[in-house]
């Protein structure tokens, strides 16, 4: 993150894999009358400009099926990467979305990914990566392998855009988690293996997986989520990826203060952990 420059993290989503409401208009204990209640799948855009420049750098992290509608409302045109955290279909699905930035901007949006991501793209969506035999379709993205402790550097025209990604564990697989300066972007977890911690101390702003009250095996519950917040003390948490149980004012009254759910749309600054709507 260069000197002077300006980062701005929107939440695109914050729902976990079936939204909120679910199919059938399912609310669960959230109130269908509280706009921030209705959640899309879990999607960050990172937006950065350097003094002087008056168009941003973008990077967005998952494109899960919800992505057009994301992207529409947060009147995205051009990303300079896209980072998965991992392969499963509500982070993944929204792929073949980059199609019309590809075409928009006449070149390949470059996308980053860990090995084990990489292969079930390529397996289910080959075509984005290569030209089948006979099409006439050219691909839309071009592949950057990473794992944990790689370190990015996205540059554009809001100047570069630093970023580490770390090691999460997620059930039976592993997750990559991203920081950003004093943002760390942490969804799709049930625990961090100790060399991830340096990536998660110090923080301004912490985006982290909450799914529900309950124990799951594959993500944090809230109170196991309050328990890490209390262990690496970031100025201020941002609970993600939460199901149809958990309400947003709900949440938000029974939450310590340093702690608040995400909605669509949040905007956060990363330089000064500053939530700019609430």
């Amino acid at each position: 993150m260069a000197a002077a420059q300006r980062i701005v993290a929107t939440i695109l989503g914050c729902g976990s894999s079936g939204g909120v409401p679910r199919i059938g208009n399912d609310w669960g204990d959230c109130d269908p009358n509280e706009p921030r209640n209705r959640r899309r799948r879990c999607s960050l855009l990172i937006e950065g400009w350097s003094e002087g420049s008056d168009q941003p750098t973008r990077i967005v992290i998952d494109t899960g099926c919800d992505l057009r509608e994301q992207l529409l409302d947060a009147r995205v045109d051009r990303v300079e990467a896209v980072l998965y955290t991992h392969e499963h279909a509500d982070h993944t699905h929204g792929i073949d979305d980059l199609r019309v930035l590809a075409l928009h901007n006449r070149k390949r949006v470059d996308v980053y990914f860990s090995a084990e991501t990489g292969a079930r793209l390529r397996e289910a969506f080959g075509y984005c990566f290569t030209s089948p035999p006979g099409s006439d379709y050219p691909p839309i993205l071009n592949a950057h392998e990473i794992g944990a402790g790689a370190e990015l550097s996205v540059d554009g025209p809001g100047g570069t855009i630093s970023v580490t990604a770390f090691e999460q564990a997620h059930g039976n697989i592993t997750s990559l988690g991203f920081r950003v300066g004093n943002l760390a972007y942490c969804c799709d977890l049930s625990g961090f293996p100790e060399a991830s911690f340096e990536a998660i101390s110090g923080l301004d702003v912490w985006i982290i997986d909450a799914l529900r009250h309950t124990p799951h095996p594959s993500h944090l519950s809230l109170p196991e989520t309050l328990d890490w917040i209390e262990r690496f003390a970031p100025r201020q948490a941002v609970l993600t990826n939460m199901h149809i149980d958990l309400d947003y004012a709900q949440t938000d009254a029974e939450t310590p203060e340093a702690v608040t759910p995400a909605f669509d749309g949040m905007q956060i600054d990363v330089v000064t952990g500053q939530i700019l709507n609430r």
